[in-house]
């Protein structure tokens, strides 16, 4: 009987030693799967931020394209035609106001000039000649030994004498001005920046022959939208941005008249002679020009493309010691190289994500990096 109770109190005991040692062997699994879980939640990510500032007045810097000119650029031939007999210039050239520049075979010309001033002189002893008589047939007339008539056809006839006498002394002013004009010479200071003919060739009448531009006096030319020229006030000075660098020009004047291709009105502006600009570089004028509507501006890195060709933005919604993802949609009104200018459903002084879109999804925890808040 003894033996017995001795066989069942020990099975009980091994019952119970096997329930305590399972629970023990629960007790550490479930310890251990919990400290495992402890230890591979991440914190949440670390991100920059931009706090949203509302603008009522925002302005934007827009650029038009135009090119520098020079303010007189003239392609100078000869008047009339003949041989060329010399050119003074060369490409390159600085040339001053009246400087000669090129010269035509004059010598048949000068002939004609002698052959006119000696018709002028035959022209000038006839109608002395004419006057004399003219004189003395006066004196006839009042004697009564002529008539009228007779005394009227001399009168006419030393008119005429003095006519022809006029018309020879021109045809020589003019020959004179020929000659002058077979002379090309410099209107303005500036530089031979062409040279199409040589010595020897026939020039035609009108062909050019060398180009000059002007070097001291440059402007450029843009065609402006009606919206800004309006903007404009005549000798104010206003920023550009050219191939050479910065510089800037005075507003001169506009056309007041817009082109039916480009719906823009041509503006000009001069550029003082100490810019460094060169004459056939592109240049942008920079104005700024208000936005027309509330907004804040974010940066590129900050929009996220959303459905429908729609952009969002991620705010950062506070929660306990961190903040939770939160899409919104936004409008964009203004796109420049590193900013957008939108407006949305974002209250003023709220965070958004500032960059790092494609490692994170609405709803996710993140938390501020200190120093990370982009004003």
């Amino acid at each position: 009987m003894l033996a017995k109770r001795f066989r069942v109190g020990a099975g009980t005991m091994v019952a119970v030693g096997a329930v305590v040692l399972a629970a023990s062997v629960f007790g550490v699994s479930g310890w251990r799967a919990e400290a495992n879980l402890s230890e591979t939640a991440s914190p949440p990510m670390p991100v920059s931020a931009y706090r949203v500032a509302y603008e009522d007045a925002a302005l934007i810097e827009e650029r038009f394209p135009g090119v520098v000119a020079a303010a007189r650029q003239s392609a100078l031939g000869f008047q009339q035609g003949g041989r060329i007999e010399e050119i003074l210039v060369d490409v390159g050239d600085q040339v001053l106001a009246g400087q000669p520049l090129a010269r035509l075979d004059t010598r048949t010309l000068e002939a004609q000039i002698a052959a006119a001033d000696a018709q002028t002189r035959e022209a000038a002893a006839q109608t002395a000649l004419a006057r004399d008589t003219q004189g003395r047939q006066q004196i006839l007339l009042e004697r009564g030994h002529i008539s009228q008539q007779r005394y009227d056809e001399i009168v006419t006839s030393t008119d005429a004498a003095r006519a022809r006498q006029n018309a020879a002394a021109a045809s020589a002013d003019a020959m004179r001005v020929q000659l002058d004009l077979a002379v090309i010479e410099a209107p303005y200071a500036g530089v031979i920046t062409a040279r199409s003919s040589d010595e020897g060739a026939i020039a035609a009448p009108g062909t050019p022959v060398l180009e000059l531009v002007e070097t001291s006096a440059r402007e450029v030319r843009i065609g402006l939208p009606a919206a800004v020229i309006g903007t404009l006030e005549n000798g104010q000075i206003y920023r550009f941005e050219g191939e050479s660098g910065e510089f800037s020009a005075v507003f001169r004047s506009n056309t007041g008249l817009m082109d039916r291709q480009t719906r823009t009105v041509s503006a000009v502006f001069d550029i003082a002679p100490d810019q460094p600009v060169i004459i056939g570089e592109i240049a942008r004028l920079v104005v700024e020009t208000p936005v027309g509507t509330d907004g804040f501006w974010v940066p590129t890195d900050a929009l996220a493309e959303s459905r429908r060709g729609l952009w969002s933005v991620f705010i950062l919604q506070p929660e306990a010691d961190e903040y939770r993802l939160e899409a919104r949609i936004v409008e964009t009104v203004r796109v420049e190289a590193e900013r957008v200018f939108v407006r949305g459903a974002v209250d003023d002084g709220e965070y958004i994500l500032a960059a790092g879109l494609q490692r994170v999804t609405a709803g996710q925890l993140v938390a501020l990096q200190t120093g990370a808040e982009a004003e």
